[in-house]
């Protein structure tokens, strides 16, 4: 009720969203240009056109701006032909049509023209066009388990050199024709949910100040259905998990409300595991011993899910819990519905496998997990240190169930849910395990 009163003056999805459909669409423009100077000055841009097909009659809109967009994507090495943002003219706008009250395009391209599974060595992301039919996937799902998202769809794109160079593979004195998404703007999106503007990330204070529980918690179980580690939200003031001290607000569009409150809508998950199928930095911080299948997709899944204890009530992770519980059949029909890659629809029902796996009976959620403060991890059953001063295990990191018991220690597997020994911290063996604790350190009830 509350989010409704704060957010009460919504607008519709503009009519480029209102399906799933691929939809067909031409850009030509100077792209060697474009990519030649935009990827290391944010502001420069091209012009160029944007042809489509609507309600049968052929469109063409001149001297749309196009401009590089995303992080790490506009890098040569991670994607050879980047993310783009098309604005259309004001004189263009329409309307009415497939692109009434459309002021701007996000494109999430093919990004290259691997022809496999292979990812990038740096951050992990597939270079092919199943990439962006993979993540146009993940917004559908969102939308059918109902957390707030940007709103996108697949598309079919007609990419014209304006300025093609020769000896180029694939060569550009010919039309590209690749998969895509197309990306609601943040302003629209903003719009659409009844906020008034966005937050900006150096104004944003943390999500108990600004969210509403339960978009937060909606959120954070939400993140962990798709194995996406590319986002950061400070959850309170003190928070130190993972990426906060850096982005107490990344891959995450905070649209302000009234009364000081805002909500979150995600966004951005090509490096997500339910599209790439994998992360490169996986062994360094999980281990798939912590589950009997040894699936790297069930391990990412839990330790998001795990995590989420240390930060709601028991009361609000059960209400979060029901809500996509009562939704994954809907959850299941858009995987059924979606136009995927054999390979992607495989990967996308492992994660959510796992993920209703890990939220639907209290047994599988309330797992063991360290409940006492100050609790160590120990070599052997001699309580010899591990990894020298590697100070307290934190509260709420969960362990399996115990593998031996001599005396007053239990012998357990650990999942550093709450990257406590992450890289920097230099301790494999409590990631690896298996490792002694004290039993009486070890308890479901969390939280209380």
């Amino acid at each position: 009720m509350v989010a409704r009163l704060l957010f009460a003056a919504a607008a519709t999805a503009s009519a480029l969203f209102s399906s799933y459909d691929v939809v067909s669409l031409q850009l030509k423009a100077p792209f060697n240009e474009l990519f030649d100077h935009a990827r290391t000055d944010d502001t420069y841009s091209v012009t160029g056109t944007l042809s489509f097909t609507d309600n049968g009659e052929p469109v063409t809109i001149d001297g749309v701006t196009l401009t590089l967009r995303g992080h790490t994507s506009r890098r040569e090495s991670e994607c050879r032909f980047p993310k783009l943002k098309v604005d259309i003219p004001k004189a263009s706008k329409r309307a009415n049509g497939m692109l009434a009250g459309t002021g701007a395009i996000r494109i999430g391209t093919h990004c290259g023209e691997a022809p496999d599974e292979s990812v990038t060595a740096s951050f992990g992301r597939l270079r092919n066009e199943q990439s962006a039919l993979r993540e146009a996937f993940v917004y559908r799902l969102l939308d059918a388990v109902g957390v707030p998202a940007l709103k996108a769809r697949p598309a079919r794109i007609t990419y014209v050199y304006a300025d093609p160079r020769t000896g180029q593979s694939p060569p550009q004195d010919q039309p590209l024709v690749r998969h895509a998404l197309i990306v609601e703007d943040s302003d629209a999106a903003i719009a659409r949910v009844g906020g008034q503007h966005e937050i900006a990330e150096n104004e944003f204070k943390n999500a108990r100040e600004q969210f509403t529980t339960a978009d937060t918690a909606r959120l954070a179980l939400a993140e962990a259905m798709l194995g996406n580690f590319d986002w950061c939200l400070r959850m309170t003031a003190d928070d130190q998990y993972r990426c906060d001290a850096r982005h107490p607000l990344w891959n995450i569009v905070a649209a302000s409300g009234a009364g000081g409150r805002a909500r979150p809508l995600m966004y951005d998950f090509d490096v997500s595991g339910i599209v790439t199928g994998r992360h490169l930095w996986f062994k360094d911080v999980l281990n798939t011993g912590f589950v009997p299948s040894r699936s790297e997709a069930e391990v990412e899944v839990l330790a998001q899910v795990q995590r989420a204890r240390s930060l709601f009530s028991r009361r609000d992770l059960n209400a979060a819990r029901a809500e996509f519980v009562a939704k994954k059949s809907a959850a299941y029909q858009a995987l059924d519905s979606a136009t995927l890659d054999p390979s992607g629809k495989t990967n996308a029902k492992r994660y959510l496998d796992s993920f209703f796996a890990a939220i639907e009976s209290d047994a599988a959620f309330y797992r063991p997990v360290v409940v006492a403060t100050g609790a160590k991890l120990y070599a052997d059953a001699n309580r010899a240190p591990l990894c020298g001063a590697s100070g307290d295990v934190p509260v709420g990191t969960p362990v399996s169930a115990p593998l031996k018991n001599e005396g007053d220690l239990a012998q357990v597997m650990v999942l550093d849910a709450l990257w406590h020994w992450q890289p920097a911290a230099k301790c494999p063996a409590a990631r690896q395990g298996p490792v002694w604790i004290e039993a009486a350190s070890i308890g479901s009830e969390y939280p209380k």
